[in-house]
């Protein structure tokens, strides 16, 4: 049997590398390729980037495959600490995980429509960008949509954390306060256009902060060691 200080320490490897694909695959990747509303612009950028989006569409497919994995660590860590909020937790890495790697899908089909993979000749240049910048803008909006999901298993895993008693309090309202953020990053970017990009530097410092130090306290950490109550001394019966 795993011991939970190993199992934090198994998932604290699993977030690392989450943090790692993910980022690369939509911190850097995308940001390269995707012009919003210029498809010569985001057609172009595609074509001369093409080995590197393809890096970043198997960065992404593998952040989610270690996403589930991650889930599934915690799940088993957490899961006598409340079954429910545990399962709550893994349902919403599923729902994110599936987004994501439909997104990547998107972005994948621009590749190919853009190399000639996928022949588009009768709609002419402009046709075929328009497609390239549709992929992409779909790709872009499902990443948004899979962030609703991102943020929200913040929250479960926060409570989970607090209640345990295997890591600071402040840790788990921390990761609270991260579903929170994320969240009205997501409201700004589809209802506030213009506004998204205003707040969106102040709305991610606390999940910059929590969810490193999340990974940092499994890492090197694992758990703290809860100590037991001491039995109740039983006086024996004189005879």
């Amino acid at each position: 049997m795993t011991s939970p200080k190993q199992l934090a320490r198994i998932a604290g490897v699993l977030y690392l590398l989450v943090g790692i694909f993910g980022g690369f695959a939509e911190g850097y990747v995308e940001p390269k390729m995707y012009v919003a509303g210029n498809a010569v612009a985001t057609t172009a950028n595609v074509i001369a980037n093409s080995g590197l989006l393809r890096m970043g569409v198997m960065a992404d497919l593998l952040d989610g495959t270690f996403f589930i994995f991650l889930a599934l660590a915690l799940y088993v860590l957490f899961k006598d600490v409340h079954k429910s909020m545990a399962r709550a937790m893994l349902v919403l890495v599923m729902l994110a995980t599936a987004i994501t790697c439909l997104a990547a899908l998107f972005e994948f089909e621009g590749l190919r429509i853009a190399t000639g993979a996928v022949d588009f000749a009768a709609f002419g240049t402009a046709g075929s960008s328009a497609m390239v910048l549709l992929m992409l803008d779909a790709q872009h909006y499902g990443l948004l949509v899979a962030q609703i999901f991102f943020g929200l298993w913040l929250a479960p895993l926060g409570y989970l954390a607090y209640r345990s008693g295997w890591f600071p309090k402040a840790l788990g309202v921390v990761l609270i306060a991260a579903c929170v953020c994320y969240l009205i990053d997501l409201l700004a970017a589809f209802l506030a256009p213009g506004l998204d990009k205003a707040i969106h530097g102040y709305v991610v410092i606390v999940p910059a902060i929590a969810e490193p130090a999340m990974v940092l306290w499994l890492l090197i950490v694992g758990v703290k060691s809860v100590k037991a109550a001491k039995p109740p001394v039983r006086v024996a019966a004189a005879a």
